[in-house]
């Protein structure tokens, strides 16, 4: 083996082994995921009119993109929560995610899943200044989860979908249990929790995180 190759795989070992001695697991940048929605083209036209295009306020991670656009989700008893950010680009369905509080307030039974898995979720209603639209199925809680590049899965020794916990060493000592690993080319590394447990747990955007 060449020593240029030795000297860069000696180097990304030892980057890995520093992540990992001081705190005895491998570190994740934690993200607070507030609710959001995520439409189909369809659909944003029903809310926000015929030919509209959602327009981008801030880029997220695997192509994603926090739009301008917002809109007001309804739950049973006409129960409602406003200006709910909706995320581009437009999917093959729309879907609503929440976090378990929101449920509470809205009065729906929302299940807690992986994002875009929508079959038997809870109905939920979407007001826009053009329309409006009615989902049988598509209100979830967002399942805990780990967005991962290849590399960073392979220097932490996890794979796609598999389900780990996560420690955070706060004043509040918390470890997340059923975290699900999902990795793609596109993806920054981040754990994604919502704002119930990111509250409970006293953890902000930025917060470090370890695979244990």
């Amino acid at each position: 083996m060449q020593e240029a190759s030795i000297e860069k795989i000696t180097k990304l070992v030892l980057e890995v082994l520093e992540k990992q001695s001081s705190s005895g697991g491998y570190a994740v940048p934690i993200g607070v995921s507030a609710r959001h929605v995520h439409l189909t083209q369809a659909d944003v036209e029903t809310l926000f009119g015929k030919g509209y295009q959602l327009t981008k306020k801030k880029e997220l991670m695997g192509g994603q993109y926090a739009c301008n656009e917002q809109v007001t989700i309804v739950g049973l008893k006409l129960r409602a929560i406003e200006n709910v950010r909706v995320l581009g680009p437009v999917r093959s369905q729309s879907q609503v995610e929440v976090s378990a509080t929101d449920a509470v307030k809205l009065g729906v039974k929302a299940p807690v899943r992986l994002s875009g898995d929508l079959a038997n979720s809870a109905p939920i209603a979407l007001v826009g200044p053009k329309g409006c639209v009615y989902l049988q199925n598509g209100c979830i809680v967002a399942m805990r989860h780990i967005h991962m590049s290849p590399k960073d899965a392979l220097d932490a020794g996890v794979k796609d979908k598999q389900v780990v916990s996560v420690r955070v060493d706060n004043e509040r000592g918390t470890t997340f249990n059923n975290v699900v690993v999902r990795v793609d080319p596109t993806f920054t590394l981040e754990m994604h929790i919502d704002t119930d447990e990111a509250n409970a747990a006293k953890i902000a955007t930025g917060t470090s995180a370890y695979i244990v």
